[in-house]
């Protein structure tokens, strides 16, 4: 499968001894509407590397089909190349499904992971979830997320080919393997919120599947607990409870 080159930003203090913190950001997003809130609040303390996956920011469409083993490839691909890992991944929603991905199928970059408000299985979203997706066009997509796109791809045709790849994602989503799941041997903190768009039970049938997982539901929506943009509406004050939990989850022992 070719490989698509993905847009890569450092953020952060590059001497820090903690390993690197890779952000992989949900459906529709740039590093900027998933991760403008988080990183000044990470930044000081580690090394930050995020990307955005294909189709979305600046990175290219390309013209193969989305999947979140593609796109796990394509990250592990960027870790090679700037020779880092192994690392920490905080992925959110379809980033988080392809942070699993990343950790069960190169295992050697990762050491520790936050699969954030990530579903593997369909019967994970709530009612009407599959049903609004299917309905679903480009009109729908929320405005901040075309704009931010706009502001950095300069291509107004390419945000509604990333809304087509994550239409498609998803409507073709298949439940991950449970084998798959008990392969990752990273430990994993699942992160959700208690008004998610995935099912709070979900959460914890997730990290009842990975072999080293703790969970975590705090109280909120689908991402404000990490200050994205549409989601937070510009108020970090779920992310400021958030973040310490994480934090403290990555600097364990």
């Amino acid at each position: 499968m070719d490989r698509i080159p993905l847009h890569r930003e450092w953020h952060g203090d590059p001497d820090s001894p903690r390993p690197p913190l890779l952000l992989i950001h949900g459906g529709g997003s740039t590093i900027e509407t998933n991760w403008g809130l988080l990183l000044p609040l990470v930044a000081p303390t580690r090394s930050v590397l995020a990307v955005e996956l294909q189709g979305h920011g600046r990175t290219v469409p390309g013209d193969r089909p989305a999947s979140f083993e593609g796109s796990a490839d394509d990250v592990a691909a960027v870790l090679a190349a700037l020779g880092v890992g192994p690392v920490d991944v905080l992925g959110f929603s379809n980033g988080g499904q392809v942070a699993l991905q990343l950790a069960a199928r190169h295992p050697s970059a990762v050491r520790r992971l936050i699969a954030a408000s990530a579903p593997v299985h369909r019967s994970a979203m709530i009612d009407g979830f599959w049903d609004g997706l299917a309905a679903g066009t480009f009109g729908d997509l929320p405005e901040p997320y075309r704009a931010a796109d706009l502001a950095v791809s300069r291509d107004p045709e390419h945000a509604r080919r990333m809304f087509d790849l994550d239409r498609e994602l998803m409507l073709g989503f298949e439940d991950f393997p449970d084998a798959l799941l008990a392969s990752i041997a990273a430990p994993t903190l699942v992160v959700g919120a208690d008004r998610d768009v995935v099912r709070a039970s979900h959460f914890v049938e997730l990290a009842a599947l990975l072999p080293d997982a703790r969970l975590l539901i705090v109280p909120g929506t689908h991402g404000d607990y990490l200050g994205e943009r549409l989601a937070a509406a510009g108020d970090p004050a779920a992310l400021r409870r958030t973040l310490p939990h994480l934090l403290a989850f990555l600097d364990a022992p």
